[in-house]
């Protein structure tokens, strides 16, 4: 088969890349060339900008053969049309790269399945199930055969580990450390990750798979972990010593630190687990890697790779940590004893 990935440069399009190419696929990549692909030999590279639709279309038109497209950075309705007009009817099949972002939050039932109600809150969310929207109108249309894959929190080689402040790396320094460790609420929120090579494979095992045509999936974790356990058990995996956590809720977190709690805010803070039968069933899909070790080969590549910051890159945290133990010790120490002067 002839595919071409839009994007194919980042987390998850890497190790879809990897794999198709293993498995003998013929691959072309689509995107603007800036990152150098860390990927073996034997693949095309296309350079342009999706976002200039014009010239994207055009170039599309000039292009013929491919057997199916797998886009991973499509994030917008004008995209996702852009999309529709380049490869209506000159493809069997497009898989779109969508999120567990699209749901409500919090969800009325767990797990949560894929046809959960789908009100998100953030515009990365609500941005994406308009695109899912209009590729199963398309599919309707009979403009190519769809397939939407929702991955949740995917880690691996080539990426970060999330933390409460997001994804930068410092966080993994003030673990190794034993410095404190911030974490939302009262940390037994339950979260789930996958490792990037489980996810990738079922986009492979999507191509060509009819049974995946016009159906969306979660291509989720399983090993379901309060947010205290997922960081205890990363401190194990990388040798580090157990965390000193402080929990801070995070509606307060996101007001002392917006541009660094607003994920937590809109997304981390509330309870991630997804129902990945379908995926089971239609793709094979099967969870290989567990959560210590993944951690710990994402860490190690991390530190071979000179990519961990020092601990002190955010002097802000350790403000947070002070400022809120000594304002609740504080307000402990006026309110403690206001019941025995009633």
């Amino acid at each position: 088969m002839k595919i071409l990935i839009i994007g194919g440069t980042g987390l998850i399009s890497t190790a879809i890349s990897r794999q198709l190419l293993e498995a003998g696929y013929e691959l072309t990549l689509y995107n603007r060339g800036e990152t150098e692909p860390r990927l073996p030999q034997g693949y095309q590279v296309i350079k342009g900008d999706r976002d200039d639709t014009e010239t994207f279309e055009a170039q599309m038109a000039g292009l013929e053969g491919f057997d199916a497209v797998i886009d991973m950075i499509c994030f917008n309705p004008k995209q996702a049309e852009s999309d529709i007009r380049a490869f209506s009817g000159r493809i069997n099949q497009l898989i779109f790269c969508s999120t567990v972002d699209v749901y409500t939050k919090p969800p009325a039932t767990f797990p949560v399945v894929e046809s959960h109600e789908r009100h998100a809150l953030s515009d990365y969310g609500r941005n994406k199930a308009k695109c899912e929207d209009l590729f199963m109108a398309a599919h309707e249309a009979k403009d190519f055969n769809v397939t939407i894959i929702r991955p949740a929190s995917t880690y691996g080689e080539g990426g970060n580990i999330i933390h409460t402040f997001g994804w930068e790396t410092y966080f993994l320094d003030r673990l190794t450390e034993g410095k404190p460790i911030i974490v939302h609420g009262d940390g037994e929120a339950l979260w789930v990750s996958c490792h990037v090579d489980d996810v990738a494979r079922a986009f492979v095992n999507a191509l060509g798979n009819e049974k995946a045509y016009g159906k969306a999936y979660h291509v989720t974790g399983e090993e379901w972990q309060t947010w205290n356990q997922y960081h205890e058990r990363l401190a194990e995996a990388i040798g580090a010593p157990k965390p000193s956590i402080v929990h801070i809720p995070a509606d307060l977190l996101v007001r002392i630190s917006p541009d660094q709690a607003m994920t937590t805010f809109l997304n981390f803070q509330y309870t991630n687990i997804f129902d990945n039968s379908a995926a089971k069933a239609d793709l094979d899909f099967k969870v290989t890697v567990d959560w210590k070790t993944g951690a710990k080969r994402t860490y190690d590549w991390l530190l071979e790779n000179d990519r961990i910051q020092s601990w002190n890159k955010f002097s802000f945290y350790d403000q947070i940590i002070e400022s809120y133990k000594q304002q609740t010790g504080e307000l402990i120490a006026e309110l403690s004893n206001y019941h025995k002067r009633r």
